[in-house]
């Protein structure tokens, strides 16, 4: 198989990976959030930052090292399986001996008993890792889309019975803790690799040389993206962090997909075209162009059309999220790009410039959190918008200085897309507004008039981004 075919096989099973576990998490939320309190989630977003921090340890940056690695060995494997799961028992104890210090530090005691059970989810990850890095390093990614089917609809079926039950906040923990055990499960009978429990130092220095920046690369990015969550939950009430979480759950819905899709699929395929400059940055420029039409059209679409979705699939209880989510979808807009820019860094073995920029880039971030906390969470939010910009500005610039893409011809060639995009979201949006109707015809017409919009764009301007996608998905059911 072609390097061009496995590229566009995995770009495929890497959508559907990314967007069935999306969209299982998606709906199961919306059952949830019409079953539980906006207090219940914000609970549970309060503890996130120390389970994500915790994660980014364990994983340390091996995975990205084992895909760089062209001549892995079962030593290398089995090397980084052994520190994943040493340091995912290391955390698992120190989150549940802080479990009580962070309990005081929010004033909710629950935290005590659901910091200690949730923590377990560090341990059943620690034993996936180097099974899922296998899979993405061989561009697999069907077994990993089935693996995420499975155990999302198994995990939400006994989450949502729970919250029937009146289980409240530990239907959502169990959630948590079955998707992740049946996702190892799985990985551990279906993929077949088995460690040969062999540590080799010399293993461990190479890898973690590279890693180590990924690490704390990872860490600083972690940190930002997870602060949000602390910094409200410490400074308003429960209820206001349910309210942004949830904002935050839908926006993660289109960003993440295609972020994840972008990450998983670009850094091997871009790592195997190697040294060859020319069809690096030729590809790199195609999966630019295509990535940012398919998320500006999502992004702005979703911010346009906020309220009626909001109200009509989690109640109007859950009003007071829809700036949020209007807001937070132009900060999440720029996150495929960041993705693509950062890949590139790595493909050429700059992780230490990556962490340069890491450190930079999350610095703007302290000036955004007093702001925030002082001003409001509206005010901290466009804060996050900024520095997204900014973001996105370090990452281009000095990637394009690796592959001769300087950032003007960058923002040349999304400027189209963007255009695109910010046109028919705002007939979309003006549409809702002139319209009085109940907000499932709004919500109705906004969609179909904003598919038919933009589509009828993109084939009269013949869009280059468009037609490479169309040429995606017409080999994908040739090979179906």
């Amino acid at each position: 198989m072609s390097l061009k075919e496995r590229t566009v096989r995995g770009m495929i099973w890497s959508f559907l990976d990314s967007f069935s576990a999306q969209i299982i998490t998606f709906i199961v939320g919306i059952i949830l959030a019409r079953l539980l309190e906006p207090q219940v989630f914000g609970l549970v977003g309060m503890i996130t930052i120390f389970i994500a921090l915790s994660e980014t340890f364990i994983g340390s940056g091996f995975g990205s090292a084992l895909i760089r690695k062209s001549d892995c060995s079962q030593t290398d494997y089995s090397t980084v399986f052994l520190f994943n799961l040493g340091a995912g028992l290391f955390f698992f104890l120190l989150l549940f001996i802080l479990a009580q210090p962070i309990s005081n530090f929010f004033n909710e005691p629950q935290l005590t008993s659901i910091v200690r059970v949730l923590s377990f989810v560090l341990i059943i990850d620690s034993l996936s890792i180097v099974q899922r890095t296998i899979l993405t390093k061989n561009i697999d990614f069907r077994l990993q889309a089935k693996i995420s089917v499975i155990s999302g609809l198994f995990a939400g079926s006994i989450s949502i019975l729970m919250a029937f039950r009146g289980w409240g906040v530990w239907s959502l923990v169990a959630k948590t803790l079955i998707q992740r055990a049946v996702t190892t499960l799985l990985l551990w009978l279906w993929n077949r690799w088995k460690p040969s429990f062999v540590f080799s130092t010399e293993s461990f220095r190479q890898l973690f040389g590279f890693g180590s920046r990924l690490l704390a690369s990872g860490l600083i990015d972690t940190l930002y993206r997870n602060i949000y969550y602390l910094i409200i939950g410490k400074f308003f009430s429960s209820a206001d962090l349910g309210y942004y979480t949830r904002a935050e759950r839908f926006k993660a819905l289109p960003s993440e997909t295609i972020s994840n899709v972008v990450l998983k699929v670009s850094y091997p395929v871009l790592s195997n075209i190697g040294n060859d400059s020319v069809s690096l940055k030729a590809a790199y420029v195609r999966l630019i162009k295509s990535t940012m039409l398919i998320t500006f059209v999502l992004m702005i679409g979703l911010a346009a059309i906020a309220k009626p979705m909001t109200v009509i699939l989690i109640g109007e209880k859950w009003l007071p999220s829809v700036v949020y989510l209007q807001m937070l979808c132009f900060v999440g807009m720029l996150y495929p790009l960041q993705s693509l820019n950062l890949n590139i860094l790595l493909v050429h073995g700059r992780s230490d410039l990556g962490l340069k920029l890491e450190i930079i880039k999350k610095a703007f971030a302290i000036p955004v959190i007093v702001a925030g906390i002082i001003l409001g969470i509206k005010i901290m939010i466009a804060g996050m918008m900024i520095n997204s910009l900014i973001a996105y500005w370090l990452n281009s610039y000095w990637s394009g200085r690796l592959i001769a893409y300087p950032i003007k011809e960058q923002i040349v060639d999304i400027l189209p897309s963007f255009g695109l995009a910010v046109f028919t979201g705002l007939i979309v949006y003006l549409t809702g507004l002139l319209l009085s109707l109940s907000y499932l015809g709004e919500f109705t017409i906004q969609v179909l008039l904003g598919g038919i919009i933009a589509l009828m764009i993109c084939e009269v301007t013949k869009l280059e981004e468009y037609g490479y996608l169309k040429e995606i998905i017409k080999e994908a059911f040739k090979k179906t």
